[in-house]
């Protein structure tokens, strides 16, 4: 009788403890004592005591999170985001860095290859070797077209897999981003791995973003991935500075006639929704494709093109949406 006497009363110390603190039981109605008064249970949801509630939340979701650092020497920093691989996003943030600086030579530009698993940087933009070493035990980045750059690619033979756990790449990237001597860049663009994983949460609680670039193409189910990066950036505190609609169009080289392979304004609709910017549509095109499979970016190779023209556009637009998020 004593033993399911103490039995009654945990179960009850229980219920009262699980209610200030979460505001749900952790026991379901029906072990709730009969003759006790209802009110003594019930969650009070005033306006004071809501706001009590949420204020102990938001210290508890932030108790154990990294303080963001600056990266030395780097003004703002744009991450170039996909929900799914395979929708061009390397290729957009290496033109998007490109045209960033073509659009105005007195920005120093840099791009950050966060892609651990898959690195392109370095073919993207033709660039091979270890970086060098500083004085003060930092990494050097390697340049080409003015761009300072740094990947993991650099680091490890070039058709070797990158086979590491979770704590070995956050460990990966940490080096890449504090480990690296970035000089005095106006914009970082980072070129990050696609989903919403590990990799983004560490950068995103790390450093602090000036905003994120979304790439995905018109295809329904490219979207709904896009969605899920987007609502990411948001709930991590990342403004979203908007879309980029790549492989939006294909016009024949012999006939001019333009398909929508992978479906039409699918994007456009999907900014609409979010309330967030369209930054440009990018055409599927043979020149983008050569230029980028040779190392020679389609903004700096073929800079009167159609294309790069396309990307210059993508650029601007950033720019003119970070002046509406300052950092």
């Amino acid at each position: 009788m004593f033993k399911l006497h103490d039995n009654y009363n945990k179960l009850l110390q229980i219920y009262k403890i699980s209610s200030n603190i979460i505001g749900t039981p952790l026991l379901p109605s029906r072990f709730v004592p009969s003759h006790q008064n209802i009110h003594e249970f019930r969650f009070k949801t005033s306006g004071a005591g809501e706001r009590a509630l949420h204020e102990r939340q938001r210290q508890h979701m932030a108790r154990g999170l990294p303080k963001q650092k600056p990266i030395v020497g780097v003004k703002e920093v744009i991450v170039v985001a996909s929900g799914k691989g395979g929708v061009g996003k390397s290729t957009t943030a290496v033109n998007l860095a490109l045209g960033l600086m073509a659009n105005d030579q007195s920005k120093s530009v840099g791009i950050l290859d966060a892609d651990v698993y898959g690195p392109s940087v370095p073919k993207l933009m033709n660039l091979k070797g270890n970086p060098e070493l500083t004085d003060n035990n930092l990494m050097r980045p390697l340049v080409n077209f003015g761009i300072s750059c740094m990947s993991m690619g650099f680091l490890v033979e070039e058709v070797a897999p990158i086979v590491w756990r979770g704590l070995m790449v956050m460990s990966a990237i940490e080096k890449l981003i504090r480990q690296v001597d970035w000089g005095n860049l106006d914009y970082l663009v980072i070129d990050m791995p696609p989903g919403t994983g590990d990799v983004q949460l560490s950068i995103t609680q790390n450093i602090p973003i000036a905003g994120a670039v979304i790439v995905s193409t018109p295809q329904d189910i490219a979207l709904l991935d896009a969605r899920r990066g987007a609502e990411m950036f948001r709930k991590v505190n990342v403004p979203v500075l908007g879309l980029v609609q790549n492989m939006s169009v294909f016009q024949c080289p012999k006939c001019n006639h333009k398909t929508h392979i992978f479906g039409s304004d699918g994007a456009k609709e999907l900014a609409h929704t979010l309330g967030v910017e369209m930054l440009g549509d990018i055409p599927l095109h043979l020149n983008i494709r050569e230029t980028s499979d040779k190392g020679q970016p389609v903004v700096v190779s073929s800079p009167n093109s159609p294309e790069a023209e396309a990307y210059r556009r993508v650029a601007a637009a950033v720019v003119r949406q970070l002046a509406k998020h300052p950092s």
